[in-house]
């Protein structure tokens, strides 16, 4: 096994109090980076910080809120010390029907998903390019390579993240900011868990490994990009499915 090494380094996780985003702040920590777990609620942000480890430290923010993902990065960097790695896993669904998608579900789907990576990235990005290095790791999902019935914001949301991912590649390479995405297939969270066995049974059928994801499987890909193994990738989307869309 390779062990990454990220020790000296700072990362900044949006939703990571729970699920895919806790395990990629595990998942840091564990390789030796500082990580600044951010989530909604800040008293459960620092609960889980003290949870992961000794280097890890909580934060409260609302990432429909430019001003709120402005004053947790300040935090952030003031605590940990400046943001070498940005992943931006928060997210939300609001699924329905074109024609019963109300704006609402639409603008707060399109604003968690997407409109966040946005500003993260802009702020982030002036430090990253004055060090001339910096990694970024956006979490989209298959769901924005293939579409899905009902979720027409989710997917149009993770769609737009993957070609934000590229242009922001495109733009930043030459000043050592490499920008990637992972797209994962159906993992083992609380709301696959809540699915009845008919459907579970039919969602397996369609995955080539048997089985739906872990965490831990998202997480090390991520890991994967934020280390200099993957010192000569960016701008791509790395698809984390089972053999789901092949």
């Amino acid at each position: 096994m390779i062990a990454i090494d990220l020790g000296g380094k700072t990362a900044f996780v949006t939703g990571s109090t729970r699920g895919i985003g806790r395990a990629i702040a595990e998942a840091l920590d564990r390789a030796g980076a500082k990580v600044a777990i951010v989530g909604r609620d800040g008293a459960t942000a620092a609960e889980v910080a003290r949870a992961v480890g000794e280097r890890a430290a909580g934060f409260g923010c609302d990432v429909t809120s430019a001003a709120a993902i402005e004053a947790a990065l300040a935090a952030a960097e003031q605590r940990l010390g400046p943001i070498d790695i940005l992943v931006n896993n928060a997210g939300v669904t609001r699924d329905n029907i074109l024609l019963r998608l109300t704006e609402e579900d639409w603008d707060a789907v399109l604003d968690a998903n997407l409109r966040a990576a946005f500003h993260t990235m802009r702020l982030v990005l002036k430090g990253m390019m004055k060090r001339r290095s910096g990694r970024i790791v956006n979490i989209s999902s298959i769901v924005g390579l293939t579409g899905n019935k009902g979720q027409a914001n989710y997917a149009a949301s993770k769609a737009g993240l993957i070609g934000l991912t590229k242009s922001v590649a495109k733009e930043y390479a030459s000043r050592g900011v490499l920008v990637n995405c992972v797209a994962p297939g159906f993992i083992e969270t609380d709301m696959t868990r809540g699915l009845p066995e008919a459907a579970r049974a039919a969602l397996l059928e369609g995955i080539a490994l048997g089985r739906l994801g872990r965490p831990d499987d998202v997480a090390d890909a991520v890991l994967f990009l934020a280390s200099d193994l993957a010192s000569y990738i960016t701008g791509q989307t790395l698809v984390v499915d089972g053999g789901m869309v092949i």
